[in-house]
């Protein structure tokens, strides 16, 4: 494997959890196991094409776990591994910056904001 070369740390970062989804994904699983379809009725906005490859990228990285029961109908769910745990830092403070910048711009957070149990911190 060729050893890449970051001009700044923070590019390995958002390499790894960079975009639109991942740290939708990751948010989620800090609540713990989530199979597909519960993450997909989640995000409703999002393909099933592109969680299906955020997913497989959130997997190679180390940062989440996929497990597979071996069951009629297939069964697979998805957790943080405990590399993706140490994310949970940044994962708060992402929320708690885009908290502040929904106010500052909207006013009250819950006039745009959808409910959900990540907005009842």
């Amino acid at each position: 494997m060729e050893k890449k070369r970051y001009n700044i740390a923070v590019e390995a970062t958002l390499e790894v959890i960079g975009g639109k989804w991942k740290c939708v994904i990751l948010c989620h699983l800090t609540h713990g196991k989530k199979r597909t379809n519960e993450l997909k009725k989640l995000m409703p906005n999002i393909t099933q094409k592109m969680l299906t490859q955020q997913l497989r990228e959130l997997e190679d990285d180390g940062v989440i776990n996929r497990i597979s029961y071996n069951q009629v109908p297939p069964k697979v769910e998805y957790e943080l591994s405990e590399y993706g745990k140490s994310l949970q830092s940044i994962l708060d403070s992402l929320c708690a910056w885009g908290e502040s910048h929904i106010t500052k711009v909207y006013g009250d957070k819950h006039d745009v904001l959808e409910e959900s149990i990540l907005n009842q911190k």
